[in-house]
């Protein structure tokens, strides 16, 4: 591997988990409160499983990322896909701190549906610079077409 790449590798995944992070401060703020109060639908996965699955898709986030940045931020179709990125990192923090900080699960779930089409979009910019990219990104697509199923259930049942 070429030490340019490393070191972007480096950026995007320390990047992804920096938004992880912070959004995990958010979460903290009620997810022994609050959270455990809430009725939640049979699906509802563990709440020690929520951080490793995170962590993990984070790092694949970043690893696609830097696969993309890799081919040259001076394209416009790499600009693009990045820029996508970095706008649904943002709403993938605001999830954070919406749903768990202000404790509004209905508004929460506005925020992830649109957190949802900009991972789209995202897996649409990232397949037209590189196929390896997109694919890392089909875990996190999954996970928050989940999460967003989740989300939708605890707004209706609560």
């Amino acid at each position: 591997m070429k030490l340019k790449f490393i070191y972007k590798l480096i950026i995007a995944v320390f990047v992804c988990l920096a938004i992880g992070f912070i959004g995990s401060i958010a979460t903290q703020t009620s997810v022994n409160t609050w959270y455990l109060t809430l009725n939640k639908p049979v699906f509802n996965p563990p709440n020690w499983l929520f951080a490793p699955v995170w962590t993990a898709l984070y790092i694949l986030m970043g690893i696609s990322a830097a696969l993309v940045w890799h081919r040259g931020f001076h394209h416009v179709w790499v600009k693009t896909a990045l820029y996508h990125f970095g706008f649904q990192l943002l709403l993938n923090a605001l999830w954070s701190i919406v749903f768990f900080g202000l404790q509004k699960p209905l508004l929460a779930l506005f925020v992830i549906v649109a957190l949802f089409i900009l991972i789209l979009l995202t897996f649409k910019w990232f397949k037209v610079v590189s196929s390896k990219a997109s694919y890392l990104i089909i875990p996190y697509l999954v996970w928050v077409a989940f999460a967003m199923l989740l989300n939708f259930e605890i707004w209706r049942l609560n």
